[in-house]
């Protein structure tokens, strides 16, 4: 039976580890306890953050026990990793309110019943700690020099680094011992902008406790275009489905690019290897069909089913697709049929009737609405062809919406270029 590092690592999990044999050793010897930080800077993790996410809960589905630390101490300093300034210190009663609203959302991820996973908050022992005593205890074992050689300070050396910034790699840890004393914690994952952080916890436990304690780092996810995942032209992709509605979030996958799709699936969804390994010989009607299948369980995770297939018919309808193949992704929960119509995931705009006698100018609604980001750019997307009104493109900046684009219907389609829609209701 493969243990979870196999499995993490097969589907492209792993980027740095302290020692393969090592780790490889701890796994066959029985459950591993493990624990990944999660920054409270928001009420809602976002896309980036799946990659841990998906982490643990193959941990926990391979037997071992997940721990999911937020970081309600270390928040209220900011980590420097990866940035080039400093962060925005939040108040501790935003700390706290984001940190419980991240609880709330790993639930959805990781099954807490029984101690099977455990949510933990930093704040619960670093606000607590007595200064003289964590220097005296904690801070001797740690070396200025090698500090100063992370990368993550090595980059903010440049601009500044403040001392506040600079007692991080001390908190973290601090956060990995003592996680080791209580937890039985023996393992730390994280991204790779972490792995100075997390060489110091297990430099501390083998210091303090003369044990091993281990360490693996993921690769920063990018797509094939270089971008950052979750950065779409509308901002961030939100977990929180009040911030990125389901149907935006199925979007999101269901347009990924042909390159990213194979590893996509192995990361973002939990169906077999053997299964995703066939869409290197997919083209064309089979390849979307495999993106369909990306997106619905991408957001059956994050959403549950019912908000998976809602949002999987409002896109089989918009775009008139397909249905999957019974033979592809077999593992899939994926309707097989075709979708009924149902457009109740489209996002929609309401405009009363006695404008729309008048006459709504297009550019503005639209912008107003949501489906572009400005009149600006709808001017622009007008002038290459890229709206359309019920199918028909528009082909003037000064078209107007009237009463006469909706016939005998209360809402009309408006389309921009090929993926995005929007339903206009006549109010």
């Amino acid at each position: 039976m493969k243990s979870a590092y196999d499995i993490l690592k097969e589907r492209g999990f792993i980027e740095q580890v302290t020692d393969e044999s090592l780790i490889k050793k701890m796994f066959t010897e029985g459950p591993v306890t493990c624990y990944i930080g999660f920054d409270p800077t928001a009420t809602s993790l976002h896309i980036g953050s799946l990659v841990p996410i998906m982490s643990l809960a193959h941990m926990q589905k391979s037997g071992n026990k997940p721990i999911a630390l937020v970081g309600g101490g270390t928040g209220l300093i900011g980590d420097p990793s990866g940035k080039t300034e400093m962060r925005q210190v939040l108040t501790r009663e935003q700390i706290d309110h984001n940190a419980q609203c991240i609880k709330e959302q790993l639930s959805k991820y990781l099954d807490f019943s029984d101690d099977k996973a455990l949510l933990l908050n930093n704040a619960d022992w670093l606000t607590k700690l007595n200064y003289i005593d964590f220097l005296r205890d904690i801070g001797r074992h740690f070396s200025v020099n090698r500090m100063l050689a992370a990368e993550s300070y090595k980059i903010r050396m440049e601009k500044g680094l403040n001392f506040i910034e600079f007692n991080y790699m001390i908190l973290q840890g601090y956060d990995f011992f003592y996680l080791f004393q209580h937890n039985g914690c023996t393992l730390q994952m994280g991204g790779n902008d972490q792995w100075g952080n997390m060489l110091a916890g297990t430099e501390l436990i083998r210091k303090i406790a003369a044990k091993d304690a281990h360490a693996v780092t993921f690769p920063l996810i990018t797509t094939s275009l270089g971008q950052k995942m979750g950065k779409t032209e509308k901002g961030t992709v939100w977990l929180d489905g009040s911030l990125t509605k389901p149907y935006e979030y199925y979007q999101y996958w269901v347009n990924c690019d042909d390159a990213d799709l194979e590893r996509f699936l192995k990361l973002f969804t939990f169906l077999p290897l053997e299964e995703i390994n066939v869409v290197k010989n997919l083209k064309d009607a089979q390849l979307n069909m495999a993106k369909a299948v990306l997106a619905f369980e991408a957001t059956k995770i994050t959403h549950g089913a019912k908000a998976a297939e809602e949002a999987w018919r409002a896109s089989m309808e918009a775009f008139h697709s397909r249905p999957v193949d019974a033979e592809l992704f077999p593992s899939s929960t994926i309707p097989r049929e075709a979708a009924a119509s149902d457009t109740s995931a489209i996002p929609r705009y309401k405009i009363p009737r006695q404008e729309l006698e008048a006459g709504v100018q297009i550019c503005g609604a639209l912008a107003k609405a949501g489906l572009t980001q400005s009149i600006t750019e709808t001017k622009r997307l007008i002038e290459q062809g890229g709206i359309y009104i019920s199918d028909r493109q528009v082909k003037s900046i000064d078209e107007k919406l009237t009463l006469a684009d909706f016939g005998d219907s209360k809402e009309v389609r408006v389309r921009k270029g090929k993926k995005k829609y929007l339903i206009i209701e006549m109010d």
